[in-house]
């Protein structure tokens, strides 16, 4: 991969051998001899990599580094200097800095470096790309209200560095939300690291987040670095925010407080500079009421607040995300991409999608797998869409009020089927109602149903 670098220093030997060195190496290069003239370039151009003297007549590196920190620009930074001391290194490394480097610099060393970066650069992009192509791109699809409104929201966002918070329910995107901050955001080719908070054990997470040192805990056999230093001049996403343990919530806290942390079992503060992205399923405010979740935390992690709707609220997307899911399907399996008959799109804009985007793009790679035709017709949704769906400990009620419709109709045979079906709804309802407490939120999700809706059929059968 070809890198645009940036080399500062006021050695024009040094910057002329370097540039050579790089160039050879099939590279782009452009030279400057002050801090005060690197600040100007990285406002002009963009670049992948900079070597940054330490020591220069004027704006030194490390006030080079202090002055990017402070304006929010990054980029991965090579210190070089003659003068290096563990103290000025670590300072640097604190700063951003990528990597540090001693003079006379040697050839092999300065080659090793830059082929490092570029292969974690590279790998970085072929991770997106294969992300692309199995569907699990950063691109929002829909033209909806809605969704113009949630691309304003991020489009106006990203340029800051501003703390978001992202909530929608499970499979709405929130993911592709974060990335598209980050990806518009001044911090753009930097890492962008996620943590989901639900996947990782309670007993685990402060090691993961933080890091450990060498021996801090039984099977710490070597220093790790954590999420949050791996992020560094970049972006961490902390994904399911709401079901971090308390204990952790109040050290993450002072953490975000401080921009420092301390890696479980150490003793040395380290600063970070991570912009940070928070997503969540759960209604935020309710948990803090119920005392699951920290005020002070959610202050801080939401100072920019951002919802992600679900499908139900945005059909006239969802033969879009239909035909979008259908190409890049037939692109990933080598096919040719099938159409959808118009009552079968239909059928599908008028499913509630409790599992919303995510459920959508399972349920079209399983028509584009399973059928051979090229056109998608109805019965293949039908089939492909559970009708009615209960967990299993909740079989017996649909097994119950079947029996009792069934009971209901053998009674009098002069009910209608609309009596009928009337009889056996009001039934099922009043007993999931009992069976969950009268949450109305837990029956929706069993019922799989939208709770306005549900709600109108309680009124409608005066189920209390």
């Amino acid at each position: 991969m070809s890198l645009h670098i940036l080399i500062t220093d006021d050695d024009a030997n040094i910057g002329a051998t370097l540039s050579g060195l790089l160039r050879d190496l099939g590279h782009q290069t452009t030279t400057c001899d002050s801090g005060e003239q690197a600040l100007e370039l990285l406002q002009r151009e963009s670049f992948d990599l900079m070597f940054l003297d330490v020591r220069m007549s004027g704006m030194d590196g490390l006030a080079v580094l202090q002055r990017l920190q402070e304006t929010g620009a990054t980029i991965p930074t090579i210190m070089i200097s003659g003068h290096a001391e563990i103290e000025t290194a670590v300072k640097a490394v604190r700063l951003g800095a990528y990597s540090f480097l001693e003079k006379p610099l040697q050839p092999e060393r300065v080659i090793l470096e830059v082929k490092n970066f570029a292969e974690r650069k590279q790998l970085e992009h072929e991770r997106n790309q294969l992300r692309q192509r199995l569907g699990g791109d950063s691109e929002m699809v829909g033209q909806s209200f809605t969704m113009q409104q949630l691309r304003d929201s991020i489009r106006k966002a990203a340029p800051s560095e501003a703390r978001v918070l992202i909530t929608g329910e499970n499979g709405t995107g929130k993911e592709l939300v974060a990335e598209a901050i980050h990806r518009q955001s001044k911090r753009s080719t930097a890492p962008f690291v996620r943590v989901n908070c639900a996947a990782i054990p309670r007993e685990l997470i402060e090691s993961e987040l933080f890091g450990h040192e060498r021996g801090a805990f039984t099977g710490a056999m070597r220093r790790k670095i954590g999420l949050i230093e791996q992020a560094h001049t970049g972006t961490i996403f902390l994904d399911e925010i709401g079901d971090m343990a308390l204990e952790t919530q109040a050290k993450l806290l002072r953490v975000l407080q401080e921009n420092e942390l301390l890696r479980v079992g150490g003793t040395q503060p380290i600063r970070f500079d991570v912009r940070v992205i928070a997503a969540t399923n759960k209604n935020l405010e309710k948990e803090i009421q119920a005392g699951n979740f920290r005020d002070d935390l959610f202050f801080r992690i939401a100072v920019i607040p951002i919802h992600v709707p679900p499908l139900r609220e945005r059909r006239e997307d969802i033969l879009i995300l239909v035909n979008y899911f259908l190409n890049q399907l037939a692109q990933a399996y080598g096919r040719r991409a099938k159409r959808i008959a118009f009552e079968a799109g239909t059928i599908l804009e008028k499913y509630h999608w409790p599992g919303n985007v995510r459920e959508l793009r399972n349920i079209v790679e399983r028509l584009m797998i399973m059928g051979e035709a090229e056109m998608i017709t109805a019965e293949q949704v039908r089939q492909a869409l559970p009708v009615f769906e209960l967990p299993v400990a909740s079989t017996s009620v649909l097994t119950n009020n079947h029996e009792a419709m069934e009971q209901a109709a053998e009674a009098d045979e002069t009910l209608s089927l609309r009596d009928c079906v009337e009889n056996f709804e009001r039934q099922l309802l009043s007993r999931v109602f009992q069976n969950v407490r009268g949450n109305v939120s837990e029956m929706a999700r069993r019922l799989r149903t939208d709770r306005a809706n549900l709600h109108r059929k309680l009124q409608r059968y005066n189920i209390k």
